[in-house]
């Protein structure tokens, strides 16, 4: 008789489980990719169904920012179907619901009044802000703020029903929301002791996030969207360079898509609520230097204080003429911008900056804590090539690659931050923390190799470092 072969002690423990399951990311990925190819295939649907008379054949594709806009509906409504019947995220208790609550109508208005009062004079404050930053008013941000001007007064509406509505089943009403609007009442309507600084804070932190990316992930919707819609691989195919960044724009697209729907989806029935916006300064230092308007001043290919492709051309320049190393090339810069598009979606519905809405542990997220970050970097090194200038002087070579150094570092200092954020919210975290330093792809031998540094070269101690049970 054979024995069974038992699992060896030596195997691979599995990571924590993800707070989301792949089919959230999926499902938006594939209602995304239908709207895309309907916008492209339009004028032949258009003329298919007779819609526009003789003129039928002459529509064109649906290319335009609002489009652009309707794609995120196109994959934010299957990431919170699959969310609520296959994933059942609306029983979980970390959404801070109970479906057995039920409270009256009477029970619930005096704290729902209050709350929307917090909510309203939320969207006010960000309103203000809007208009008193000058970049809002020009270029690319004007879509947004002609789209956020838009939406306010449906969400005006909409708010009333639905805060009265999940105030009802909310094991603790009393938010941050709640305790804001009791600071804009002053003592009227509450006593002025059930004012909350530290909830307040914690509101305006999570609304500031919203507010602050949202605006710009709206932003930057329409152009990527244009050219993907607008595109003809067919005459792309013959120049690799032109196919290649055109499939490029395509996952930046899908990134940018699935994480604006982060941004924007933030609600509890969905599981995707902002549970805390990080408190670290540093944190917001290392994200905000990444984004307009203060990445303006500091990375860039300009005169700017970290540009780093003064002199450069980049990898089509230097590799043309052969035809077999530029398809080579343009798929490294594929695979690393799959890395970083697969990285967002992998989020589903939960995808934002600066925020803890849940650990996430599968996709690339088995491989290296922050996949986004260095594919991205890496993207940056292979398609610059800051390490070649045009200019013939080996000088702008060394500033180019020094200065991408310091912007690797950036992104590594906003990585660590993040790490803080987390730990400090939830041990699954640390779980997945821990799990990482001795069993990821990319980060185990790194976490080894500076042990090594920082040890004077022993390993040893490795033995002895503690892991969570499973």
């Amino acid at each position: 008789m054979i024995a069974p072969l038992l699992p060896s002690s030596n195997a691979r423990p599995a990571p924590p489980v993800s707070d989301v399951s792949t089919g959230v990311g999926l499902a938006g990925l594939a209602g995304l990719v239908v709207w895309i190819a309907f916008c492209r295939s339009y004028p032949m649907i258009a003329e298919g169904l007779g819609l526009g008379g003789a003129f039928a054949s002459e529509r064109g594709v649906l290319s335009g920012p609002y489009a652009a806009l309707a794609g995120m509906i196109f994959s934010a409504v299957p990431m919170a179907l699959w969310s609520v019947l296959v994933d059942k995220v609306h029983l979980r208790p970390s959404t801070g619901i109970d479906w057995s609550l039920k409270r009256s109508l009477p029970e619930v208005l005096p704290v729902a009044v209050i709350k929307l009062v917090g909510l309203w004079a939320t969207w006010a404050g960000l309103a203000a802000f809007y208009a008193l930053a000058r970049w809002y008013w020009s270029g690319n941000y004007l879509f947004a703020m002609e789209v956020l001007s838009g939406a306010i007064l449906p969400l005006v509406m909409l708010s009333v029903p639905y805060v009265i509505w999940l105030d009802r089943y909310l094991v603790s009403p009393r938010d941050g929301c709640f305790h804001f609007g009791a600071f804009v009442v002053g003592g009227g309507m509450i006593g002025r002791e059930q004012w909350d600084g530290a909830a307040i804070a914690k509101h305006w932190r999570a609304w500031a996030i919203k507010g602050f990316f949202g605006a710009f992930m709206i932003s930057i919707l329409p152009p990527g969207f244009a050219e993907v819609v607008t595109a003809d691989p067919a005459q792309l195919i013959a120049n690799p360079v032109d196919f290649v960044m055109l499939l490029v724009t395509l996952l930046f697209l899908i990134d940018v898509q699935i994480g604006t729907v982060g941004y924007l989806c933030t609600l509890r029935p969905l599981d995707s609520h902002i549970r805390s916006g990080t408190p670290f300064l540093a944190g917001w230092l290392a994200a905000l230097l990444c984004y307009p308007p203060f990445v303006w001043g500091i990375i860039g290919p300009d005169n700017q204080v970290l540009s780093y492709e003064l002199g450069t051309e980049g990898w089509a320049y230097w590799l043309d003429g052969n035809t077999a190393l530029l398809w080579a090339w343009g798929g490294i810069l594929l695979a690393l911008t799959g890395v970083y598009a697969w990285a967002t979606v992998v989020f589903g519905i939960r995808f934002s900056n600066l925020t803890y809405r849940g650990v996430l542990t599968h996709g690339p997220y088995r491989f290296t804590r922050h996949p986004a970050y260095l594919s991205k970097n890496l993207f940056w090194w292979a398609s610059v090539m800051p390490f070649l200038v045009t200019s013939g002087t080996w000088l702008d070579a060394v500033r180019n690659s020094v200065f991408l150094l310091v912007v690797n570092a950036i992104y590594y200092w906003r990585a660590r931050t993040e790490e803080a954020h987390l730990l400090s919210e939830d041990p699954k975290y640390c779980e997945y923390h821990a799990w990482m330093e001795q069993h990821g792809v990319i980060t185990a031998p790194l976490a080894r190799l500076k042990r090594r540094v920082f040890a004077g070269g022993s390993t040893r101690h490795e033995e002895s470092i503690p892991f969570p049970a499973e």
